[in-house]
Formats: structure tokens, sequence, C-alpha cells
């Protein structure tokens, strides 16, 4: 290894660990930190001329040939299962799954699961825990269940729903790859029905453990500590958004655009899009007022992901990309030559000294195998930002795929998302259930690495994931 590629390869560690502490410290936001440090990291590679000021712009614009369809899926996504909470189409839905648990503590667990997992299916984890810990922590007070089974079973949900490709880490894959999210997730579908199966599983075994320790309205802690008596606020008025008449409606609209989604014949953004003009029109009239209001309501998330996923092409742009021969801006892959390096190809070759043969040759198990101990020290954007490249890069020198590497990383990173006390909804959601992160951590890990083993093993044996 020569010491230019040494240089720029230390240049990248130094830029991504100072990112990495700055982001973890609160300092600024995701979008500023990836627009800041990469743009830095460029001018000290200009100053040294390992680039020119003319080919940092070229890697800023590759950078975001590979965001684009990503932010807009992730924008009109929020748009819509937002338009759809505001219609009351899951409120309708998880009332009537209320309805039929009665008192069965196992029912009170699947029953967690299920609301969890339709809940989430907007991929946005601040918004599920709203839906589920407000509405289930009463119940489990009354059956004297524990509230750090509620987080478990919750999380778990959660994290297998997590791979939707409109949900962040999905997302975040997919555009490091530079590939749809729609794709990528095709990929994942059977991962996802095995772990959404193996989360309705484990809600089962969760409800047992907690009925053997007496829980329910007639058990052993209900005689010895008495009944809960919990205060019921007065019902509010009904939301001026609400739509109830028009639940089937909506409730079929939901299923034709994850059909298409599904179908993918058409970009994955489009289904969105079609289904916000839709949804729009239907629930709420041709008043540019109301629809201004609508829009506005969901602004503010929409917004902060998609400078995120801009401000990550800055730093995938200046991270990943190199030049061929034709002084074009590209990803190195296989039967590509590149003249110039990128940064991460630098870092790769620093890491493949000490990497012993075997384990890089079995890289995507070994990512998948640490992924959750590494999900409570990385934050979502700095571990698929950040990390993942550098793992495909390091793969590639092994003659490993980029695709596996990444699957690894997304299946068994899911299973720990919301475990993670770098991840704002995590903190939300212990907050609602009145927990202290460590003891929602505690009680969590061990079964949220054993749910993402299972998990990466199914993918093995589907033949997703090499062995």
């Amino acid at each position: 290894m020569d010491s230019t590629t040494l240089l720029v390869g230390t240049l990248g560690y130094v830029m991504i660990i100072a990112m990495v502490i700055t982001l973890f410290k609160s300092k600024t936001i995701p979008s500023i930190a990836f627009i800041a440090f990469p743009t830095v990291l460029g001018l000290i590679l200009v100053a040294c001329g390992y680039y020119s000021i003319e080919q940092i712009g070229a890697l800023v614009k590759g950078g975001f040939g590979s965001t684009g369809a990503t932010a807009a899926l992730f924008v009109f996504s929020v748009l819509y299962f937002g338009i759809m909470t505001d219609a009351g189409l899951f409120d309708v839905v998880i009332g009537k799954l209320m309805g039929l648990i009665g008192n069965s503590v196992i029912g009170v667990c699947v029953m967690t699961s299920i609301i969890a997992i339709i809940g989430h299916l907007d991929g946005g984890g601040a918004s599920t825990f709203l839906i589920v810990v407000p509405s289930m922590l009463p119940v489990y007070k009354k059956m004297h269940m524990k509230p750090t089974s509620l987080l478990r079973i919750t999380v778990l949900s959660m994290g297998v729903m997590n791979l939707m490709p409109w949900a962040g880490p999905t997302m975040r894959a997919a555009s490091v790859l530079g590939m749809e999210a729609g794709k990528l997730w095709g990929t994942l579908i059977p991962i996802q029905i095995f772990g959404i199966l193996l989360s309705l599983g484990h809600a089962v075994v969760t409800g047992m453990q907690e009925k053997a320790r007496g829980a329910g309205l007639n058990g052993k802690l209900a005689e010895t500590e008495g009944e809960v008596v919990l205060d019921e606020s007065a019902k509010e008025q009904a939301n001026e958004l609400a739509r109830p008449k028009l639940f089937w409606f909506n409730f079929v609209l939901t299923i034709a655009v994850i059909a298409l989604l599904v179908w993918d014949q058409f970009p994955s953004y489009y289904p969105f899009m079609l289904g916000v003009a839709i949804a729009i029109l239907v629930n709420y009239g041709s008043s540019v007022k109301m629809q201004k209001k609508i829009i506005n309501l969901h602004a503010g998330p929409a917004l902060m992901m998609c400078s995120t996923l801009m401000g990550a092409a800055v730093l995938m742009g200046i991270l990943v990309y190199g030049f061929n021969v034709d002084g074009k801006a590209v990803i190195a892959k296989p039967g590509v030559e590149i003249q110039i390096a990128s940064v991460v190809t630098c870092m790769a070759e620093m890491v493949k000294l000490i990497l012993p043969q075997f384990l890089g040759q079995h890289l995507p198990l070994v990512i998948g195998v640490l992924s959750v101990p590494l999900a409570l020290a990385f934050d979502t954007d700095s571990y698929f930002y950040g990390m993942l490249p550098v793992v495909i890069a390091i793969g590639a020198g092994f003659g490993v795929e980029a695709l596996p590497i990444a699957v690894a990383m997304v299946v068994c990173r899911n299973c720990a998302t919301f475990i993670s006390p770098m991840v704002p909804a995590t903190l939300l959601g212990v907050g609602l259930a009145e927990v202290d992160i460590k003891d929602h951590i505690k009680n969590s890990f061990l079964y949220v690495w054993g749910f993402s083993i299972l998990c990466m093993i199914v993918a093995v044996i589907f033949g997703i994931l090499p062995l």
C-alpha cells in the first residue's frame, strides 16, 4: 500500500470518527454534519493534490444521483400515511383489534405486536411509539404486566417492519447501493415474513412469561397488590380531519398503493405520489386551503428526512465515488477500471491488511452477528452512511458482493434499532412507558440479538446470504 492510499484512508477515518462523535454528542443535526465534514475532507484532499475543485463538484453530483429517488419516496410515503392517520384509517383498525383482547394476558401481548406492526407501516418510530404505548400501557398496568415487556414486544415488531422500502434503514442502504429501495425490499420479503411470524411468537412467549409470574386481572399479583385504578380522561371531540365514512375507500386505496409498489412497474415513489393525490382529493375535496393544511401538518418530518438524505448525498459522493479512466465519477464495481480511487476504497485497503482472510470471505455473517452490539453505539445514519460503504469496500477486496453485506446490515441492525440510545425514538418510547433506558436495554438486548441471528439464519437458508 503506497503512502497516498495510506494518507487518504487515514483522513477518511478521521473524518468519520469526528462526524460520529459530533452526532453522538448532539452538537448538530445529521444533515449539517453530512455536508460540513465531507466538504472539509474534500478541501483537504484538494490541498493535498489528490482531487481538483472540479472533481469535488463531480463527486457531489454523483452522490445526488444515488439519493434522489430515495428522498422522493420518503417525502410522499410520509405524506400518504400521515393523511391516512388523519382520516382515521388506523384508529378504526386498531379499535376493532382491541375489541378482541378480552382479559387474556397472551391476547394483550399478541395484540400489542399486531398494533405495532400496523402502526409502523409508515416507518416512523416516534409515531409508532405514540400509537402503541399510550393505548396499551393502561392495559398492562391494570393486568399487572411489566411495561418492559410492552416495550420489548413493540420494538421487535417495529424492527421487522422497519424493513419496508420507505423505512429509514432500507432507504439508506438502498441509497448506498445506488438501487431502488423497492428492489432491495424485494430481496428482504422472505426474511420480513419470517420476522413477523417470529415477533408474534415472541409475543406469545412473553404472554406466557407474564402469566407465569401472576399477571392478569385475576392472577396472583392482582390478589396481593389489589386492583389498579386508572383515571380515564374524557373522550376528545371528533377530529375535524377524521373521515370515518371513507374507511373502506382509504383501506382499499392503501392496499392498492402497496400492490403497485410490489408490482414494481413504476419507480417506488410513484405509487405514493399517486396515492397522496387521490387521498387528498377524495378525503378533503378541492379546497386549496384544506389541502395546504394537510401538507403542512406533515411537512416537518418529511423535510427533516429529505434534508438528511440530501446531506448524505454530499457524504456519499465525496466518500464513496472515485473516477474511472474517462474522468467520470463512479462507484468502484467489478469490471470498472478506476483511475483515482475513492476515499472509502483507501480506507478499505487499510482494513484489509489486518482482517484475516477467513473472516473476509464470510463478511456478511460477521457483520450480521456484530450488528446488534454496534447498534448501541451507532445511530442509524452513522451506521449506514458511515459504516456500510466501508464494509462494502472491504468485502469487495475479498470478492464478496455488496448486496449480501447490505442485507445482513439492514436485517440485523433493524432488530436493534429501537433499543439503541442513539435513536431519538427509543428515548421517546421509554419515556412514554415510564421505563429507564438501561432497564429497557437489559430486558431486551439478548432477545433482540437472538432475534437478529435467527433472521440471518433464515436468510442463509433462503440463499439470500452466502454461508
